[in-house]
């Protein structure tokens, strides 16, 4: 299949097209007057292929890219030392404070390439271990841009700022929880204690670091950036507070540092009166990204999960990273709608298997099983927006037995085969599909989308449907029903709690729109509640 291994490897192979000439044992980027940069020497030892080096190579950059958005690119995994541009060549070199920090780097974007401008770019070692460079105008513009950003330059003389932000989301579109914006702000130090809240009808969020530090850099990274593409922007201001005190840890308030406290009844208490003043129920139930204990930076890729990480005013970088480790999710380009699923059960996967898997993120178009590498799959999503969804809430998660991997594919579309050529069936086209959840605009299922959890959510549940028959029924699958509770007040819907979350997975492919009779198709879902 054409493309798939470089689908697999994107990100990881060695600079073969550094700009660099030999010259005894230094190593010379010449001075053109079609590259427009004055004479700039580069010395480094010549690296053998796979050898890390602090110093990333860095391709495919839009030709308008600025220093900051690429400086942008390194600084949530440490301090940036020096920077050289090559605008004509669409490229540039970073050398980070260490090799660990240059490694953590590259390690995350060989899983998630990063995305400037709806442009992927190309992050990998430079086969040289450090940069020298010279005082031309260029340099010097390049040198400005490190002092500004980095946050080794951050001048401890002044005074310090508070370690509370005060975050105000605008133009929500999609739900933001409390543990997306955990996921997006830990990038840049370890949240404490998180409030949110609505307020005068915006979403907001009282965030609080162990230091301005990590509160001054999370905001220089992310103030005005999107969580999703065009939407979703991120307002972040000092607090005038110097410490959150929350009671209670729950989907509304949260202390890291007291795993020990009640859930209390989703109302967190505030004993300062400008928060309790400022805490009314907020708009977000929703939670669309599960772990949250690392951020991801809003400016870069992905869309309904978009958070980019540009650690930069007007960067455009965004991160995201599988499992409980997953950074955070920037916009995809738009017309990214393809993901590579690898590491699945050959014997146990099919098309409608992933079908309805993806199916709760978004609506799946088509899905495609590799003849010749069964454990691969391509899954052709309707738009990026929900291609990023089903990525950040997926990547990591186990099915039949296996932790899923997905990365966004280079193809456009998945290819149905031709006439008369027979893929034995691993090729379904899935677009007029009735189970689609999403084709009306404004639906519902917008506003309940979760992260894979051990409690489902059923519906559509006729009346002569009781709990004993639900329970049996997914039982039947072999998997452990723990509890069960049907809706005080809407007898149609129910919560189910499965024995893991491997098994709710499992029962939701194989159950969601079972047939239950009395013209009542099942619908499942995943909760956010448990029971």
């Amino acid at each position: 299949m054409d493309g798939v291994h470089q689908d697999i490897t994107v990100g990881t192979k060695r600079g073969s097209d550094e700009l660099f000439s030999t010259v005894s044992n230094g190593l010379y980027i010449m001075s053109t007057a079609a590259n427009g940069n004055d004479s700039k020497k580069f010395k480094g030892d010549i690296r053998g292929p796979g050898v890390p080096s602090r110093v990333i190579h860095i391709r495919k950059l839009p030709s308008d890219i600025t220093e900051a958005e690429v400086i942008s690119l390194g600084l949530p995994f440490g301090d940036v030392t020096n920077l050289l541009m090559l605008k004509a060549k669409n490229q540039a070199f970073l050398e980070m404070n260490s090799e660990e920090a240059a490694q953590n780097m590259v390690g995350y974007y060989s899983t998630v390439m990063p995305i400037i401008r709806h442009h992927p770019v190309y992050v990998q070692f430079s086969n040289h271990k450090e940069l020298k460079t010279d005082n031309s105008p260029n340099q010097e513009r390049a040198q400005a841009a490190l002092r500004a950003l980095s946050t080794s330059h951050v001048d401890t003389a002044l005074a310090t700022p508070s370690s509370v932000l005060r975050v105000v989301v605008e133009n929500l579109v999609y739900p933001v929880s409390l543990d997306a914006l955990c996921q997006i702000f830990s990038k840049f130090g370890t949240v404490l204690r998180i409030i949110v809240f609505t307020k005068n009808s915006q979403f907001q969020a009282l965030l609080q670091y162990p230091d301005g530090a990590s509160a001054q850099a999370a905001k220089l990274s992310l103030d005005g950036q999107n969580i999703y593409n065009g939407c979703c922007t991120l307002r972040i201001s000092f607090s005038k507070l110097t410490s959150l005190n929350v009671k209670y840890n729950n989907e509304k308030s949260r202390d890291f540092t007291r795993p020990d406290l009640p859930s209390g009844d989703s109302q967190p208490t505030m004993e300062h009166p400008a928060m309790a003043a400022a805490f009314t129920p907020g708009i977000i139930s929703a939670a669309p990204y599960a772990g949250a204990t690392h951020a991801f930076p809003p400016a870069f890729t992905i869309q309904p999960a978009g958070l980019t990480v540009p650690a930069l005013p007007g960067g455009l970088a965004s991160l995201s990273l599988p499992g409980a480790t997953r950074l955070g999710f920037p916009p995809l380009p738009a017309g990214v709608c393809v993901l590579l699923i690898s590491n699945l059960n050959p014997e146990r996967v099919t098309p409608h298997c992933l079908f309805i898997l993806f199916g709760v993120y978004g609506d799946v178009m088509r899905v495609k099983i590799l003849f010749n590498k069964k454990e691969n799959a391509l899954v052709q999503m309707s738009d990026s927006t929900q291609a990023q969804l089903a990525m950040s809430h997926l990547s990591g998660q186990q099915l039949h037995g296996r932790s899923l991997r997905i990365t966004l594919s280079k193809h456009t579309s998945v290819q149905l085969p031709r006439e008369g050529h027979e893929d034995q069936g691993l090729t379904k086209d899935y677009s007029n599909s009735p189970l689609h959840r999403f084709k009306k605009p404004g639906s519902k299922n917008y506003s309940n989308i979760f992260p894979p959890s051990a409690t489902l959510h059923l519906s559509n549940i006729p009346p002569s449907v009781v709990e004993d028959d639900l329970k049996m029924l997914f039982s039947s699958s072999g998997a452990v029903v723990k509890a069960f509770k049907f809706f005080q007040k809407d007898h149609k819907m129910a919560l189910i709690q499965m024995g893991s979350v491997e098994e709710a997975i499992e029962c939701l492919i194989e159950f969601h729109n079972h047939d239950l009779g009395e013209n009542h198709h099942l619908r499942v879902s995943f909760s956010k509640s448990s029971i």
